[in-house]
């Protein structure tokens, strides 16, 4: 209940005007009974001035005491009080009492008593005082009476006190009675007010806690022209301006959010305490945690790399910007790690640039390798020119056979340049889309087929037993024929090449039937999935050659790369690269996988498989 401004308000107003109206009461109790003793006191000495004006005359007589009983009872039946008359040597002369008129010698002098005393002194006296002859208070007022400047005795009317008492409390509790109702009404005037007070108040806390959980049109009408109304119409103003800098906030909050979760480079930002407050996607995935629970750990639980934490801790002291490129793991991503502080924020504040560069180091050495793969393929045929031509004219013209015959080597290396430039030449212009592919449904024999028996008797003399396996129910495959038949001549050329006497190469197609099929090997360890596919046809190209070395899986596709480099003189280097632009510019797919993990070791037979996918031709 005390904790409302309502109750509050009209609570303190009540026991305010209770306090006040309790004092008032009491005060004009205490001011009446005064008012009504004195009242009374007159009362009664205008009584006794009367009751002594009658009997001057008896008194002046000194009739018997009888005769004053008699008076005394006659004038209290008047005046409705006990009357004594007492005699100028203070002895009473008569009693209204019955009780006391009765052993009315027996009474004490009344000479003494202070309202004789006064009435003696002044003329008049009055007091409240116990009578030891009747027993209770009483109120006395005594007046002298006089004949010719001498007194005679006094006459004196008094009342019992209880009947003064009787009236006074009459009179306060009445007095009471107002002030109760005054202080009833004053409670409920205070509850009113009160409430018309605390209501618009309330009002504002409920739109208030409104706004608290969200709703930033929330309004309050001002009613008033008060101050309260002053409060409304500020409140007002001060919402709207608030819901313009929410909406503004979460409009930029939204972009950087939306900048924040596209970008490429990984950003994290740390409080003054080291806690992560903010991971992007980008870093969560370079760092290979997750956004939820990375949030509030400390860097180093989420990083977990020594030279990130050694960076940024470096940072933090010395409060300046760190730079320096970070390579996670043997083959993780390459990055370029920037710490900036953040000094405003706290002593371990800080941004967290993670610039993922794995592919810009991949296209370097891409780069490298194709200049040193280059220039190797050209340097072989152009020193053996360059031989050639110094025998020759140093006198090996002069010796026709042997001129005839370095001619004839001078003409190979000649055409291995010429084929290597048409092979760049056609290379590029696939890539750059010069060379359209005439696509139409063609059936898998037709592509296959003729390729594998141009190239049977070049496996045949290398000892290889060459095989194809095609389902008779294979749908059609939408193909240029000519550019597929291509890739599978690169492909089983590469299989027979690097194949020794007594291996085995296998030509398969298969139908991938649904949506996000996986191809796994059908053979031998390691049954891991490699690709997921859309419907389409698959051809493999399966070798029981020396395969290929996990390192140098990624990279076989490149120009000029070549796994083995003891056997780098054979041929250009460049039919994977073109057999990959081809099935990519079908919109297949190409890769391999080779189990041959043991190569480093000098095993070999474990072979290796090529893949590639084509789409299929519309019913």
């Amino acid at each position: 209940m005390f904790h409302s401004t309502r109750w509050r308000i009209a609570i303190s107003y009540t026991v305010l005007i209770l306090l006040a109206m309790t004092g008032l009461a009491a005060y004009l109790s205490g001011l009446a009974r005064q008012a009504h003793l004195a009242d009374l006191q007159a009362q009664l000495t205008a009584e006794a001035r009367l009751v002594g004006d009658a009997l001057a005359a008896r008194l002046a007589d000194r009739e018997p005491g009888e005769a004053f009983d008699a008076q005394a009872r006659y004038y209290a039946d008047l005046v409705g009080a006990r009357v004594t008359i007492i005699g100028a040597d203070g002895i009473v002369l008569g009693e209204s009492d019955r009780k006391r008129s009765d052993d009315r010698l027996q009474m004490d002098n009344h000479l003494y008593r202070p309202e004789v005393q006064q009435a003696l002194a002044a003329g008049q006296g009055s007091s409240v005082r116990f009578s030891d002859t009747a027993g209770y208070r009483m109120m006395y007022a005594a007046i002298p009476v006089e004949v010719g400047g001498q007194v005679i005795g006094f006459a004196r009317v008094a009342l019992p006190l209880r009947q003064v008492e009787a009236s006074v409390a009459r009179l306060q509790w009445a007095i009471l009675s107002a002030a109760f109702l005054a202080v009833g009404g004053a409670a409920l005037l205070a509850l009113l007010i009160a409430e018309r007070t605390a209501r618009p108040v309330r009002q504002l806390t409920e739109v208030v806690q409104r706004m608290a959980e969200g709703d930033l049109d929330a309004r309050l009408l001002p009613v008033t022209r008060d101050e309260i109304g002053t409060l409304t119409r500020a409140f007002n103003q001060m919402a709207e301006r608030l819901r313009s800098m929410v909406y503004a906030l979460v409009e930029e909050r939204s972009r950087l959010s939306g900048v924040l979760d596209t970008m490429a480079d990984g950003v994290v930002i740390t409080d003054g305490e080291g806690r992560v407050r903010l991971i992007n996607p980008a870093a969560a995935r370079i760092l290979g945690t997750e956004e939820g629970p990375a949030l509030d750990r400390p860097f180093a639980q989420v990083v977990r790399d020594y030279r990130i934490i050694g960076l940024w801790q470096r940072c933090c002291e010395r409060n300046e910007e760190q730079v320096e490129p970070v390579e996670i793991g043997r083959r993780g991503p390459f990055l370029q790690v920037i710490v900036t502080p953040l000094g405003k924020a706290g002593a371990q504040a800080a941004l967290v640039v993670l610039q993922d560069l794995t592919q810009v180091r991949r296209l370097e050495t891409v780069r490298r390798d194709f200049l040193s793969n280059i220039s190797h393929e050209l340097r072989t045929p152009l020193a053996s020119l360059k031989a050639l031509v110094d025998t020759l004219r140093d006198g090996a013209l002069d010796d026709p056979p042997a001129a005839r015959r370095f001619l004839d080597r001078m003409e190979a290396e000649v055409d291995a340049l010429v084929q290597m430039v048409r092979e760049l030449l056609e290379l590029s212009r696939i890539e750059s889309g010069q060379v359209p592919l005439r696509l139409a449904p063609v059936a898998v024999a037709d592509l296959v087929l003729p390729p594998v028996e141009r190239l049977r008797p070049q496996a045949e003399r290398a000892g290889l037993q060459l095989t194809v396996d095609l389902p008779s129910d294979l749908p059609l495959a939408l193909a240029d024929t000519e550019r597929a038949q291509q890739v599978i001549t690169n492909l089983v050329h590469n299989a027979i090449k690097f194949t020794p006497p007594g291996g085995q190469v296998v030509v398969r197609a298969s139908l991938v039937t649904r949506q996000g099929d996986t191809v796994t090997r059908g053979q031998g360890e390691g049954m891991s999935p490699l690709v997921s596919l859309s419907p389409c046809l698959l051809v493999s190209v399966e070798d029981t050659g020396v395969g290929i070395a996990s390192d140098d899986l990624p990279r076989i596709f490149e120009r000029f790369y070549k796994a083995d480099r003891a056997r780098a003189g054979e041929g250009t280097g460049l039919g994977l690269a073109i057999a990959k632009h081809i099935v990519e510019a079908h919109g297949g797919r190409i890769w391999a996988e080779s189990p041959s993990t043991m190569l480093r070791t000098g095993v070999e037979g474990r072979g290796s498989t090529f893949y590639f996918s084509l789409p299929l031709a519309e019913k």
